[in-house]
């Protein structure tokens, strides 16, 4: 059954990772704005089930579908960790740091603020 949830989740967070591309994408610039976006919704969305998972519900289909499957298909590190070395070689070295901080930051932040309070 875990199976399932995780390929059921899976393919929603990859839909939605599609749509935020596709969304973003009329918005051209050199910052890569919709991976930054999927990654800190995808922590977003991943502290906050934590959080009720943890607290409130406690189903045993939320964690393979929610987190492992949606976040796991929402989020990318592998086109931030590309979108980032396109960055360096196009020696845009602003926008690579600010890619790195805004891209981490904030994600450690929402567990740290979660963890805080369980």
């Amino acid at each position: 059954m875990n199976y399932v949830l995780v390929f059921l989740g899976g393919g929603l967070g990859s839909i939605l990772r599609f749509g935020v591309s596709k969304v973003f994408s009329r918005w051209t610039t050199d910052f890569p704005l919709a991976t930054l976006i999927s990654n800190l919704t995808a922590c977003l969305i991943f502290t906050l089930v934590l959080y009720f998972w943890t607290k409130e519900v406690k189903s045993e289909w939320i964690y393979p579908f929610a987190i492992i499957g949606l976040c796991g298909g929402f989020s990318t590190f592998s086109t931030f960790s590309f979108e980032n070395f396109q960055l360096y070689h196009q020696s845009n070295y602003f926008l690579l740091l600010l890619n790195i901080l805004l891209s981490l930051l904030p994600g450690i932040f929402c567990f740290y603020w979660v963890s805080d309070r369980m």
